[in-house]
């Protein structure tokens, strides 16, 4: 069902590790003849390698052990051996980064610049390893050292940061830009801890502890002490002359840079993710700590440090909101900073900066790039205002995630003024010129000028990020059509009456196959690649190559093999849950799986309401009837934010009916249930290649596309969804037939809204199924039923994601998938059309897009 922890242990050190080796290590043990036994692997390869080895991989591995971790073959576990060989693959990735900035600098082309909050990059060693086409070398050098690569692969901790789509879709294109040799360095914040653990309490709720990923050290990361920028917070902000000002005072902290080099596939072109981490300018106070104020004498460096300790600090307190208002400018201010240094490396007038620099932002996060910018340019170059704001209308790009108005982010004036006085004197003086211009265009419309206004007015007044990251940008994109034609028709109406149509456009989402079928699904990459007598490059770097596989759909063995394929990723599965939890699991079972971030308008509640209703349905069953049902295993995967209590509602519910219905001996083997807690970019890799149906059920209108359908289909897996964000285009490639939709449409959803707040039907009549699955969850059969009445009340009162509206549809959409289980080889053939259909889906492609209609960028190969 999942594991659980006891909390008083959170923030307990851990069980002391079995002692294994000392400072020194140990000394050779002697055999039965007095010689010296040799600890593990080949003597003769180490030795070579200790002494200077023709064998470049295992003398590389090697040299990392004695130099770089001061260790001997005697003491060696599989930590440091994975340790020595990442700083062996490191290496290798150095000498290409840094030809590849020569060649790009000798070039002096463009570049492309991402900025995103989060970049949840996975593990790194598998994924370097297969790009720089050195994994089957590896495999044999450490199997000639003693280890086996599989298991250094796996002490690998994910790096913390990121937290969901956002994050992987940052990491995907980060991934498409090297391979594509195309110029462009992503930009983030090192954090210290990521977002959290996740840990599951024994009443089933969610529990937060740190994650130390960085406790050891990192070896993907190159420490670059000479790349630092001091930021500016608080202080005040003189007008000097005309628009220009000069902001001094207040805390300066130092934004240090790590590099993390992203290698590309079938290339030797590196390119760049630069975070930054915060350091105190003047660090500890002896002054303080002789006079015995030791909480005074480390007061800036934890200040500073706070700022990268945590991706998204709660801001449900004051100090939280003024935290992540301190984060995200921080990052941009140096990411700025670094960026004008660059560009002024480049010997050009600062008048031609658009011309050499796009700067992407990746959701409203980084929008104070914008006012930071302007004041670089006004206050620092003495750049005319007008001219100024030309450069940034042609230097930014904005690519919106969200049509929820809950989602647009918005900060308070009195927070603005306080934390960063400069900037926002510099947001009154654009919203003041912006609306004189919509006013002339729109004279009199007092209500639109309301609502393109850069401030909202009420108490206090709030900075609206979405409208300045709009109008400071040269275009703005969706990430799926229907989400683009959401923007342009919504939350950006306005703004496309002022400007025009041009300025919006489309980009749908893609996923890199690299990672999402040859790294997670060897086996299915390696049948492809068999069948389509292809070597992998060819379809890894042009995903459209996969619709060869439908001419052998119909290839009895072909569907033999692809199946065995699906079986051995559904085992993978099933042992890692019984590692982790002690179930055993039936692989021939279904494999029904939905991993999101926990949210109400992305319907896990639907779904646990489904398996519920399931579970209700075998009980009244006889047991001659329930022979007749479909195995199924449903799992969930996913993290709600520390202050979203609806959301950590909807994990303990799933946990304690998993406790419940995998007790049952009636029901257990062909209905059981798994909340797999800490999900991951690695624990995805697990998953997705095991599902056969994947959900995708978010209220029609709410997704704004989804990477996950596009992973899932690409491994294979059968796609149960509502019409709603990329699942529409998904099907739309690979046929409605392969595609399990239901639910109402996107047009439909606010009138449904509209009856439900005006004229309320009560759940038992507009429902009942639904109200069942209720009244069984408060009537305390899957544990105190007063715990859930919130959650329950979501649904009873309101229902604002539309629960009552779509279960009925639901139900029947899951005894479609049921019945179409039931019939092997025509599952098996829509399981391979899906896949060769995915074409589109590439990051590639959408890093394209954005290099032709966004950035003006091409890609240069390096010899």
């Amino acid at each position: 069902m999942t594991s659980t922890i006891d909390p008083s242990t959170i923030g307990k050190p851990a069980r002391a590790r079995r002692h294994v080796r000392s400072v020194t290590g140990y000394f050779p043990e002697i055999d039965e003849k007095g010689q010296e036994k040799w600890p593990r692997g080949d003597e003769k390869v180490w030795k070579a390698g200790l002494r200077g080895v023709h064998r470049a991989i295992t003398k590389s591995v090697v040299h990392h052990v004695q130099t770089s971790l001061a260790r001997q073959p005697y003491n060696i576990d599989d930590f440091g051996a994975y340790q020595a060989a990442a700083l062996s693959v490191r290496d290798n990735l150095i000498v290409n980064w840094n030809n590849t900035q020569l060649h790009h600098n000798r070039k002096g082309n463009k570049r492309a610049y991402y900025l995103s909050l989060e970049f949840l990059m996975g593990r790194t060693f598998d994924n370097a390893l297969l790009n720089l086409d050195l994994k089957p070398q590896y495999d044999d050098g450490m199997s000639l050292l003693g280890f086996n690569l599989e298991d250094l692969i796996d002490q690998e901790r994910d790096a913390g940061l990121g937290n969901g789509g956002l994050g992987r879709l940052a990491a995907c294109y980060l991934d498409s830009s090297a391979s594509m040799e195309l110029p462009v360095w992503g930009y983030g914040l090192r954090y210290q801890y990521g977002i959290f653990q996740q840990l599951i309490g024994p009443d089933g709720s969610q529990l937060e502890a740190p994650d130390p990923w960085l406790q050891n050290d990192n070896p993907w990361e190159l420490p670059r002490a000479d790349v630092k920028y001091e930021v500016r917070f608080y202080g005040h902000s003189e007008r000097i002359e005309g628009m220009k000002a000069l902001w001094s005072g207040g805390q300066e902290v130092v934004a240090v840079a790590y590099d993390v080099m992203i290698p590309g596939y079938d290339t030797k072109n590196t390119n760049n993710l630069r975070l930054w981490e915060s350091k105190p300018k003047r660090g500890f106070d002896l002054n303080s700590f002789n006079a015995g104020d030791y909480e005074r004498a480390v007061e800036a460096s934890n200040s500073a440090a706070a700022i990268t300790s945590v991706l998204y600090p709660n801001d449900h307190t004051t100090f939280g909101k003024e935290l992540r208002l301190k984060q995200q400018y921080f990052w941009t201010a140096a990411s700025l900073a670094d960026i004008m240094r660059r560009f002024k490396n480049m010997e050009k007038s600062i008048l031609e900066f658009p011309d050499y620099v796009s700067i992407q932002l990746n959701d409203t996060h980084p929008t104070l790039a914008i006012p930071e910018l302007m004041r670089i340019l006004v206050d620092e170059e003495e750049v005319p205002w007008d001219q100024a704001w030309d450069i940034i209308t042609r230097t930014f790009f904005f690519t919106n995630h969200t049509v929820l108005p809950e989602a647009l982010e918005k900060w308070s004036v009195p927070l603005m003024q306080h934390l960063l006085p400069r900037h926002m004197q510099i947001i009154f003086d654009i919203n003041l010129i912006f609306l004189q211009a919509v006013e002339k265009k729109f004279p009199g419309d007092r209500d639109k000028l309301a609502r393109m206004s850069l401030i909202e007015e009420g108490y206090p007044q709030q900075v609206r990020m979405a409208n300045l990251a709009c109008i400071g940008s040269h275009k703005v994109n969706g990430v799926a059509e229907l989400h683009s034609e959401l923007v342009r028709a919504t939350i950006m109406k306005d703004f496309v009456d002022f400007y025009g149509v041009s300025k919006f456009f489309n980009v749908t989402n893609g996923i890199t196959p690299r990672r999402w079928l040859d790294q997670c699904n060897p086996g299915l990459s390696r049948l492809i690649s068999e069948t389509l007598k292809l070597p992998k490059a060819a379809f890894l770097k042009d995903l459209y190559q996969l619709e060869g596989l439908l001419k052998h759909i119909d290839d009895p063995k072909f569907q033999t093999m692809w199946a065995a394929v699906k079986q051995t990723n559904k085992e993978r599965l099933a042992h890692y849950v019984e590692v982790t939890t002690g179930h055993r699991i039936n692989t021939k079972a279904m494999f029904d799986i939905q991993i999101k971030r926990i949210h109400e308008y992305k319907r896990q509640t639907l779904n646990i309401f489904g398996v519920i209703h399931r579970y209700l349905a075998l009980k009244a069953m006889t047991s001659a009837q329930r022979k007749k049902v479909n195995p199924k295993v449903v799992f969930f995967g996913g993290k709600a934010a520390p202050g979203y209590y609806i959301a950590k509602l909807t994990i303990k519910l799933v946990v304690n009916v998993a406790r419940i219905v995998n007790a049952d001996p009636e029901t257990k083997d062909i209905l059981s249930l798994f909340f797999l807690p800490d999900y991951s970019v690695s624990l995805a890799e697990i998953l997705i290649p095991a599902s056969d149906i994947s959900q995708h059920i978010s209220t029609a209108g709410t997704e704004a596309s989804g990477t996950s359908n596009m992973k899932f289909c690409l491994n294979g897996g059968l796609l149960l969804g509502t019409v709603d964000g990329a699942n529409i285009e998904i099907a739309e490639e690979v046929g409605e037939q392969n595609v399990f939709f239901f639910g109402h449409l996107t047009p439909a959803v606010e009138d449904l809204r509209y009856q439900h707040m005006y004229h309320p039907v009560p759940l038992e009549k507009k429902c009942p199924g639904l109200a069942r699955v209720v009244n069984e969850v408060a009537a305390g059969r899957f544990g105190d039923g007063n715990a859930y009445e919130p959650l329950l009340n979501t649904v009873r009162k309101n229902d604002y994601y539309l629960l009552t509206e779509d279960f009925d549809s639901y139900l029947q959409a899951l005894k479609l998938v049921d019945e179409a289980y039931q019939d092997r080889t025509e599952w098996i053939k829509k399981s391979i059309r899906t896949t060769a259909k995915m074409g589109k889906f590439s990051s590639d492609r959408a890093i394209q897009d954005y290099a032709q209609e966004c950035w003006n960028i091409e890609g240069s190969k390096l010899e």
